[in-house]
């Protein structure tokens, strides 16, 4: 084979460094921003910050002595020891309300127990062993046997009867229905029964008393008193309660407000420092010299093109909220049910910019609104016929609503035909089907279940 050059014409999108930190930064929510322009500060000692609103001075927060606590100071009066006394226990309330506390782990439960319970040097060590192997739910991660291989199988059957009696009872099971068989050992008084119910329980789920009957020997009476108990009394996943995942709080970029009888979009500056270029760098790189001016004129390059693309990022993201806001009248003024159906595509041809700009400047952030805090993401919704916004005036998001206020005000048991027809009423019409779909969407149950 030979190998010749050759011309070849072809064409390629290459992105600048700039570029992409732009497209980057119009994607972080507003304390991502915040990490992210705090990081850009280290490395550019051009860019400094001008104001920080989230931060408050230390004689911005002294409150002046008035003239009234002076006179109680310099006095006798019993007034100022009270007023003592309650400024302190304000002090110490800020201070209990502010404290970052720690939800106790399953393990950290378990093992304080184990250490309680037991002086078997054995018995322990295999216990945090079985403990420290489990997973939130309150399984096993790796089988006993091969976590503890080697070890007498006797110890074993020992340790994890000693760690599923614990509290949560059913801890250190291979899985829920294991769990539940060993919470109904454990119960005081444990209905006759119970352990075949068990054996049954999806049927029971369903309301199948007659037909499980036939197949389990026990009568139908057992059978629902069993039921209820274990409704009542027993947890399939009775890790779940200890689940130590930290809360991550959600804070709005944006807030639309009632004034006037108009919607007012407000964007949340007090978490965004207003940055600007360092004086010094700015004088260095038009009158230094050599590497140093070089190096200044570059630093300051790169700061002005940063701010401008904070800048960009908050002016796209106010006008998305603005034509969301808009689109979404209805929603704003009668709430959640009211919602309409709505596309990226929409909003995109309204501001004449692409769908992935729209996307990237709607995507994890959050819209403080009267109804709540909602993700703008949650009003792109689509309608329940037709395609995007131009099928039914009814949003996905909007039914699912109608659908919640009717189940939480129902005082029966309306079964899902039942909420198709109600629907129908409102002038939503849907398949029994679909409604199913929607209330399992909401993890609401069945018209039984609940």
């Amino acid at each position: 084979m030979l190998q010749r050059q050759a011309l070849v014409q072809e064409q390629r999108l290459k992105m600048a460094p700039q570029m992409y930190q732009a497209i980057k930064l119009m994607e972080l929510p507003v304390m991502d921003l915040r990490d992210k322009i705090a990081a850009e500060i280290e490395n550019n000692p051009a860019l400094e910050v001008v104001e920080d609103p989230s931060v408050v001075s230390l004689d911005a927060s002294i409150v002046p002595q008035r003239e009234e606590d002076a006179y109680f100071e310099t006095s006798s009066d019993s007034g100022f020891a009270t007023r003592q006394g309650e400024a302190a226990s304000d002090e110490k309330q800020r201070f209990i309300e502010g404290a970052v506390a720690r939800p106790e782990t399953l393990q950290q439960h378990l093992l304080w127990q184990l250490a309680l319970e037991t002086s078997d040097a054995d018995l322990r060590r295999i216990g945090e062993l079985i403990i420290q192997n489990l997973d939130t739910d309150g399984f096993h991660k790796e089988p006993p046997e091969i976590l503890l291989k080697g070890e007498p199988a006797a110890k074993i059957r020992a340790a994890l009867g000693f760690v599923q009696a614990l509290d949560p009872p059913g801890c250190a099971a291979e899985n829920y229905r294991e769990s539940l068989h060993v919470q109904a050992s454990l119960l005081a008084d444990v209905p006759a029964g119970i352990g075949i119910a068990l054996d049954y329980l999806e049927e029971l789920e369903r309301g199948r008393f007659a037909e499980t009957a036939q197949r389990s020997g026990l009568d139908e009476e057992t059978l629902r008193q069993c039921f209820q108990r274990i409704r009542d009394d027993l947890s399939p996943f009775p890790g779940r309660r200890f689940d130590s995942k930290e809360t991550r709080y959600a804070v709005p970029d944006v807030e639309v407000r009632q004034k006037e009888g108009e919607l007012v979009i407000i964007l949340n500056s007090e978490e965004i420092p207003v940055l600007g270029i360092n004086p010094f760098f700015l004088k260095l790189g038009e009158k230094g010299e050599g590497e140093a001016r070089d190096f200044a004129r570059d630093n300051v390059k790169e700061a002005r093109w940063f701010i401008q693309c904070i800048n960009q990022r908050n002016h796209t993201l106010l006008r998305v909220s603005r034509a969301i806001v808009e689109f979404q009248r209805p929603f704003f003024s009668g709430g959640p049910k009211h919602l309409a159906p709505l596309t990226l595509n929409d909003i995109a041809r309204e501001l004449g910019v692409h769908e992935t700009t729209v996307s990237r400047a709607a995507n994890g952030k959050y819209m403080q609104t009267e109804w709540g805090l909602y993700e703008i993401r949650y009003f792109f919704s689509n309608s329940i016929s037709g395609s995007g916004s131009s099928g039914s005036r009814f949003s996905k998001e909007g039914v699912k609503a109608v659908i919640k206020e009717i189940i939480e005000t129902d005082k029966g048991r309306l079964s899902d035909q039942d909420l198709t027809g109600l629907l129908l009423r409102k002038g939503i019409k849907l398949a029994r089907r679909t409604v199913a779909k929607y209330r399992s969407e909401l993890d609401l149950g069945s018209s039984y279940t609940r």
